[in-house]
This record gives C-alpha cells, sequence and structure tokens, in this order.
C-alpha cells in the first residue's frame, strides 16, 4: 500500500510538472483559499482593544503574504540561476532586459500566493474590520444617536462586546466595514487581471519567437530539467556507491538499485567544476547559424560535439 501511494504521488508530481504554469499557479492560489480560510476559523481572534486591532488586523493580511512571497521567490529556480550568474560570472553577460525577464518571471510567481491571500483575507472582511474598526466614524451610520462613542468602544465591535446601548449598532458597523473590505478586494482582482492581460499581450508583441516555438521552448526546459534531475540523482547513486564500495569493499544495494547501476558502468564519475558552471546560471533564448539554442546544456552539448568532429 505504501509503494503504491509513492508511486501515485509521483505521478500526481509529474502530471502537474508536465501542464502549463497556469495549473500550478491554480494549485497554489487553491491552497492558499483554503490555508486562508482555515487560518481564519481556527486561529484569527481580534483582540478587541484600541492600537492592539489595528496591528493585528493587518499583520493577519501582510505578514503570510510577505512570508508566502519569500518562499515563492526562494522555490523559483530562476532566483538560484541569477544568484550563481552574479557569484561566477559577475553579472557581466546579463543584459538589462534579460535581467528584466528573469526578475518578472520569479516575482510573478512568487506573488501567485500572496495575491491570493490579501484577496481572500479582504473579501472575507474579519480581519479589515478588526484592524479599522477603532478609526469608523460613527456619525456614519443611520440613527447612530448623539452620545458618539471614542475608540475604546469602537474597537470592541468585532467581538460584539460592547455596552448595551450600542448592541444595535454592531451589525450595522460590520457591513460597513465589511462592504469597504471587500470593494477593496474586487478592485485588487481588477488591477491584477488587468495588470496580467496587459503585460502578457507586451510579452507576445516584443517576444522574437512564434507561439508554437515558444510553447516548445517552454516544453523543452521542463523535460530537459526534469530528466537532468532524474540523470543527476543516479549518477550522484552510482558516484556515492563506487565509493562506498572501495571504503568497505562492498556496497548493499536493491535490486533494482544494481540493475540500474549496471547501466552506468563505464561513466565518468567526476565531472569538473568548471563543467558544472557552464550549465548553470542564466540563460536566454539564442540562435547560432539559424539554429535555436533553448538552454545552456543545449549550448554546451552543441559546443561539446562541435569539438570532438
Amino acid at each position: 500500500m505504501t509503494a503504491f501511494l509513492s508511486e501515485y504521488i509521483k505521478f500526481i508530481a509529474l502530471y502537474f510538472k508536465s501542464k502549463d504554469v497556469m495549473v500550478f499557479n491554480g494549485l497554489i492560489g487553491l491552497g492558499t483559499v483554503v490555508g486562508q480560510t482555515a487560518y481564519n476559523i481556527l486561529a484569527f481572534h481580534c483582540p478587541c482593544s484600541p492600537k492592539k486591532n489595528y496591528l493585528y488586523g493587518l499583520t493577519a493580511i501582510g505578514v503570510p503574504a510577505l512570508a508566502f512571497f519569500v518562499i515563492g521567490v526562494m522555490l523559483n529556480q530562476n532566483t538560484w540561476d541569477i544568484v550563481s550568474e552574479c557569484r561566477t560570472k559577475r553579472c557581466r553577460k546579463l543584459s538589462l532586459t534579460a535581467a528584466f525577464a528573469l526578475l518578472g518571471s520569479v516575482v510573478g510567481r512568487a506573488v501567485v500566493a500572496p495575491v491570493t491571500w490579501t484577496v481572500i483575507s479582504l473579501l472575507r472582511g474579519e480581519a479589515y474590520v478588526c484592524a479599522f474598526s477603532e478609526f469608523m466614524n460613527p456619525s456614519s451610520l443611520d440613527g447612530f444617536f448623539s452620545s458618539t462613542p471614542g475608540p475604546e468602544i469602537m474597537a470592541r465591535f468585532p467581538c460584539k462586546d460592547v455596552p448595551a446601548p450600542f448592541m444595535n449598532y454592531s451589525g450595522e458597523v460590520e457591513h460597513q466595514l465589511k462592504y469597504e473590505s471587500q470593494l477593496l478586494g474586487w478592485l485588487l482582482v481588477g488591477i491584477i487581471s488587468l495588470s496580467i492581460f496587459v503585460l502578457l499581450c507586451l510579452k507576445n508583441c516584443f517576444s522574437s519567437l512564434g507561439y508554437h516555438q515558444e510553447a516548445y521552448w517552454s516544453q523543452y526546459c521542463s523535460s530537459e530539467q526534469a530528466l537532468f534531475q532524474r540523470t543527476a540523482e543516479v549518477h550522484a547513486k552510482y558516484y556515492a556507491a563506487e565509493n562506498v564500495k572501495s571504503f568497505f569493499g562492498f556496497v548493499a544495494l536493491e535490486d533494482e538499485e544494481k540493475q540500474l547501476l549496471e547501466v552506468c558502468k563505464g561513466i565518468k564519475s567526476v565531472i569538473p567544476r568548471m563543467e558544472w558552471n557552464r550549465v548553470t546560471g542564466v540563460y536566454m533564448y539564442r540562435e547560432t547559424d539559424d539554429t535555436p539554442i533553448y538552454s545552456r546544456l543545449n549550448k554546451w552539448a552543441m559546443y561539446t560535439n562541435e569539438h570532438d568532429c
């Protein structure tokens, strides 16, 4: 049963990796919605105290969004390609256009979860009601009597812990603040949707590649990365097995591993650092003699084959 679940999870992971980035972003967005909803139900508790409400409400919206953004940047391979490029080549070969495109790619993917968290927080309204209840002007409510409550009373409305004379206005205060919160949420959705549309139009207008070739390039990079990672795992296991065998005189391998490593016999066990550096780092689409070069590894292979001939 464990083996079946493991293979099923691997299949699902490969399925989503093979699909368009929109599917992956949608999966991230869905996970964020579930997490945000669970947080509001299980962990969100407004302090209902002046000055604390504002900090708590904005923190509940902003800090998780910031954390999601940082995690998204960290998990993006382009981030570390840029770091590697600047570390090994001092960014000398990184043009302004390439840097802008890569940073846009990193930020674009990293903001999916933060934006989803912020929008859902605003549409639900609990955090906004908590944050801005103490700043609400009671005179804006219909029928509010002359004895205007101060921030100390207004801050207690999210918890419905107010003096009896003001209890009848608890629903009106919440409705007014949720109206403002949801209005901001929908405005944010509209602005982001329009921005994405404009950016995609600009990207396609200024791209030197046709739609089908760009789709092929994306598919090539995805396939190359998946194959490279799997092959690197097997190569590392083979190299480790050789070293363990040299130390102990034998190596304990599973039957499947024995068959797999049998295929690796005769390969070069050590890859020089300079070779690793040549296939690592930032790469933008280029052509040589009208021949497309889709990646650093593709460029390395063409260069190696030319010199071997």
